[in-house]
Order: structure tokens, then sequence, then C-alpha cells
């Protein structure tokens, strides 16, 4: 499995290997599957829902699924992205009123405003993997990240964007950038390989680098009601403090 989504806090989805979809009706405790297509021999790797009916998933080679009877049925329809070439993509999210985006190698980058039912080619602002992208607390900005430490800053809605330097202790971050999170509190928390975790209080526009010494490659990345950080990569799951230090293994 490679991605999981929670429209509620009893309905999710989950996809992965040989194109599977999973879903849950009682908050993951059990889960059925809904979809597979051994012969596609390609992964799902995002799902997104807009509701408990309407959804979408990406994965390798231009994949696009979309359901909107809450997964009972899926339809690829790849056929509304103009992706000849059939790059992998990644990840699927909305960004608030910047509309719903895809992203993914070679910087593909896709964007619609009618929750999926047409798509818009843009320009990405490198021709990198992305592996992800998400709202700040400012309705009209978004960030996008991939690999070597790249990461992206548009201020108009995806439609420009500027480069947004990561540097700490140990020098500029060169690792891939994993996952991100928008806090509670409007901050940006932003993980990857090498232990990097990068947090911005200015809506992406500068970021505090702490390299945790153990190195380890993060996954994933959220926040708890305490204020600290639940960081998921090798090594299992970590409740840390909210700049990524003081682990304690859980």
């Amino acid at each position: 499995l490679t991605a999981v989504f929670f429209v509620d806090e009893q309905h999710g989805w989950a996809v992965g290997h040989d194109a599977q979809i999973l879903a849950s009706n009682d908050g993951g405790k059990s889960w059925s599957k809904q979809f597979e297509d051994l012969k596609r021999e390609a992964p799902l790797l995002d799902v997104w829902f807009k509701d408990l009916d309407t959804g979408f998933a990406v994965g390798a080679y231009g994949a696009l699924l979309s359901t909107v009877d809450g997964g009972q049925h899926w339809e690829d329809v790849s056929e509304r992205l103009d992706n000849e070439d059939q790059y992998h993509l990644n990840s699927i999210a909305q960004v608030k009123d910047a509309g719903l985006f895809i992203v993914g190698e070679a910087g593909s980058m896709f964007r619609s405003n009618d929750q999926g039912q047409t798509w818009e080619k843009l320009e990405g602002p490198y021709q990198g993997s992305l592996f992800g992208v998400i709202g700040t607390a400012q309705p009209s900005t978004l960030l996008a990240y991939g690999l070597r430490g790249n990461l992206f800053r548009s201020s108009d809605f995806g439609d420009s964007w500027q480069p947004i330097e990561l540097k700490g202790a140990r020098g500029p971050v060169e690792f891939g950038l994993a996952s991100a999170t928008l806090l509670a509190d409007g901050s940006l928390v932003l993980v990857g390989n090498g232990g990097s975790v990068m947090r911005s209080n200015d809506d992406g526009e500068t970021f505090e680098v702490f390299n945790r010494p153990d190195r380890i490659s993060l996954a994933g990345v959220t926040g708890n009601l305490q204020g600290n950080l639940i960081l998921v990569g090798q090594g299992g799951v970590r409740v840390t403090s909210p700049t990524g230090a003081d682990t304690t293994q859980q």
C-alpha cells in the first residue's frame, strides 16, 4: 500500500500495487477490496475524495481513476490529462481556492477548477519529479516539493513558481522531500530523506531546518493535539517536539 485518505473519521480509502483500492467505513478497523487490476502491473500512488461519493486515484504510467459512487465502480479517466508520455503521477490534493492538483515525474503538474472533470496542464517549476503539493494559510499560496530538496512556492494559485532555498547547519538540503503538512497554528512542516525536518511560520517564504542526528529517512508527517509532530519513516512512528527533536518511539 502506498497512500491512505480519510474523508471523515469513519470513511477512508487506501491504494497500492496491482492498482488495488481498499475501503473502510469503520475508521480503519476493517477494510474491503473495491478494485484491482493485475493486468495494469503498476501501482496506484495516491488517492483523494471530495466527499463520500466522488474520488480519484493516481499512479504510475499516467493512471487516473475516478469514482462517483464511493468506490463501488472505478473508471479509467486518464485521457482527461494532457500526459502523452504517461509520466507517473505521484500525488493528488485539494489546495483550498487554488483547485485540485496532480503532480508527478518530469515536473508534471495539472490543475482542475471543476473538481476533476477537466484538467489544465501547467508549466512545472522544474523538470524533476514532484512528490506533492500543499496549500498554506493564505488561499492563493501553495508549495510544490520534489527531488534533491527542490521546493517551489506560488502566490498566484499555481500560475507561476519561485524556488525556495532550504539550508540548515549541514548546508543546503539535497535530499528528496517526501511529505508536508499544514498544522493547526498555520505553520508548515516538510520532511524527507536524511532526517531533515523543515518548518515555516511565514506561509513557506522561509524555513528553519532541523537535521535529526539519526538521519533516518522520513516518509510522512502530521501534528497532534498537543502541538507535537508525528513522524513516520524508517524505524516506525515517532512522536517528537514541534521542531522534530526529542524522539520517543511508539
